[in-house]
């Protein structure tokens, strides 16, 4: 395991470090910040980008809580999977990362196809789920409403901004600019990674729709939608009802991924539920 930072000296002392873990089916680069003592966020982020999609909601949720990044295999500064893209797998793969990192349970956080990956978490490793927090992930395939966007062309790879700025444009409200550093960092991405965990996403969500995985785990749920999302029709988050006791709470305003366009009012929203579901 190598760090960017020192470890803090006690538990109480705050942590800001970057580790890239070896694991069985490849490594797996993770951002740590906040108290190394306190309750863990485990933040799972979406298709096309990175643990660094999370940036403007770390400091927000950090001074409470150990907050835990990935970047899911293929993505980032992690390696490609061994065994292929798989989202039950990933499940795993998640497991063994915080059972390395000394982590027994954690609030789960994932935005868009990463909630898949939360899900798959709490389906292969219950024991290590205390709650999980969807944000603006959709239901089931009849729920997707993104429009048809040209695929990019491999061979052609990497695109102009304004290509990816297309691409990306239904990922928010209409209106909001896409970030410079999103732009950045999707001309920097491995297309073909991006495509096969897309892929991987759709299939498990085909094989069985979330709410019914969720209702079957029994672990307390907090779903949150952007009223204005363009990928996911709004109005199937009210499927997440389905779940006994599940929180689903609309933000208005918001677009594909509040986590970037309202992290004041996601964090918000986070910490509340994390605080009335103790680890």
């Amino acid at each position: 395991m190598t760090t960017s930072e020192k470890h803090p000296r006690s538990s109480a002392e705050a942590v800001h470090e970057e580790i890239l873990l070896p694991l069985e089916h490849g490594d797996l680069h993770v951002r740590q910040d906040g108290p190394r003592g306190a309750p863990v966020l485990l933040l799972l982020h979406g298709s096309a980008t990175t643990s660094t999609s999370w940036n403007a909601l770390v400091p927000l949720l950090a001074d409470a809580h150990r907050v835990v990044r990935v970047d899911l295999p293929g993505h980032g500064r992690s390696a490609e999977p061994v065994r292929g893209y798989d989202t039950s797998g990933l499940g795993q793969t998640l497991g063994a990362a915080l059972d390395r990192l000394g982590i027994g349970r954690a609030t789960v956080v994932g935005h868009s196809s990463g909630g898949y990956a939360a899900t798959a978490l709490a389906e292969r490793r219950p024991d290590l789920v205390s709650a999980l927090v969807l944000v603006n992930t959709g239901p089931g395939p009849h729920a997707y409403i993104a429009p048809e966007t040209a695929a990019f062309d491999p061979a052609r790879w990497p695109p102009g901004d304004e290509q990816i700025r297309h691409f990306a444009s239904s990922g928010f409200r209409a209106g909001f600019e896409v970030p410079q550093d999103l732009v950045d960092e999707l001309r920097e991405s491995r297309i073909q990674a991006v495509t096969a965990a897309m892929r991987a996403s759709l299939a498990y969500l085909g094989e069985r729709p979330l709410p019914e995985r969720l209702a079957a785990l029994g672990k307390p749920l907090q779903v949150i939608f952007g009223d204005r999302d363009r990928r996911w029709r709004p109005a199937s988050a009210a499927d997440y009802r389905a779940v006994p006791g599940a929180v689903v709470t609309m933000l208005p305003g918001a677009g594909h991924t509040p986590i970037l366009e309202e992290p004041s009012r996601t964090a918000a929203l986070i910490l509340a539920f994390a605080r009335s579901h103790p680890q």
